[in-house]
């Protein structure tokens, strides 16, 4: 695939382009969104990113479209469980709901800048060390195994970076509209909802951890993870609005995350042994038996993963109410303040 630096320059500006439209036509002025509204909106986004992959598979064969979609895929399943940590951040913080929809979105413009980092570090380590494989296919296994199996629950709100933040700095205890910082009897004070946005953001990294080598595994074309990646949290903040109460109904969605990076983990160990250059794997030779996974079947695996985890936790929470969402969570929070 030949992403030239026009084609990159291009991308990015259009990229820019929207979240610059979405904050002076829906995020600037403080609101609730309806929930016509943030269908209308997921809608559009998740209609906007199949047409891109159309594009590509069109222009640059279908074996890049396929692994478009296989990653996009991947990284909106991810995006979906990133959302559960957004709802207790938005409870812990206690963030008005009218202004959660700016939190949500400097916080996910933060996390599309920092993985585009991260993304050109991946795509710099794997045209230079062919062994980054093994690396990013064991740190997978892991992931999927703490996935899976990991049941403790941390409270994001009070993790160490504001910790230290409150440390640092003088942080009002009420919120100011939506300022991020106000000054009081002559002294500039920081209000929570710059901690929220801090907190989003830094979440966020932390789950690009897995979500970079994982859709490294299904491509090596930087411009398909960087494509998949912004159509995956471009419509997360909708998708907030939209299904935050029924997230709790999703309870297989762990282990069919688990499932997914599993499969990615195993794909990148054979993918390495495959083009093996380690001088004490098989004499620094690939190793033959080794199978190398065709993008197809991965795309078919990941869809149907997530249909299963999907049917499966819905029949499983059948006639069960959906949990409140972050406005009942943050009722519940001003309640016990």
């Amino acid at each position: 695939m030949n992403a030239t630096p026009l084609v990159w320059l291009i991308t990015i500006a259009v990229t820019i382009a929207f979240f610059v439209y979405e904050f002076f036509a829906h995020v600037r002025k403080p609101h609730v969104p309806t929930v016509a509204e943030s269908a209308r909106w997921s809608v559009f986004y998740i209609s906007l990113a199949l047409l891109f992959g159309i594009g590509i598979g069109l222009v640059s064969g279908w074996t890049f479209g396929g692994e478009y979609f296989a990653g996009y895929l991947t990284e909106k399943a991810l995006s979906i469980d990133n959302l559960f940590v957004f709802l207790i951040l938005m409870g812990g913080f206690a963030v008005p709901k009218e202004y959660q929809q700016k939190v949500l979105m400097i916080g996910i413009i933060i996390a599309i800048v920092l993985r585009g980092i991260f993304i050109a570090v991946g795509a710099t380590l794997i045209e230079n060390f062919s062994w980054i494989f093994y690396v990013f296919g064991a740190l997978l296994l892991l992931l999927a195994y703490r996935q899976a199996f990991n049941s403790e629950e941390s409270d994001p709100a009070n993790g160490r970076v504001i910790k230290f933040m409150r440390r640092i700095f003088p942080i009002t205890e009420e919120y100011h509209d939506d300022k991020l910082s106000v000054k009081l009897n002559g002294k500039r004070f920081l209000t929570p909802m710059l901690l929220a946005i801090v907190a989003i953001g830094f979440v966020d990294l932390v789950f690009a951890v897995d979500s970079i080598p994982a859709i490294y595994g299904l491509t090596s074309e930087a411009y398909i993870v960087f494509t998949a990646n912004v159509f995956a949290l471009m419509g997360l903040r909708q998708l907030y609005f939209l299904i935050g109460g029924l997230l709790a109904r999703l309870v297989y969605l762990a282990q069919g995350l688990a499932v997914i990076l599993g499969f990615i983990g195993i794909k990148l160990v054979f993918h390495a042994l495959y083009i093996n250059e380690l001088p004490f794997i098989n004499g620094g030779e690939g190793v033959g038996w080794a199978p190398e996974i065709p993008i197809w079947f991965s795309l078919l695996f990941i869809g149907a993963t997530v249909a299963v985890a999907t049917v499966a936790s819905l029949l499983k929470t059948r006639g069960k109410p959906a949990t409140p969402s972050a406005d009942a969570t943050q009722d519940e929070v001003l309640k016990d303040a």
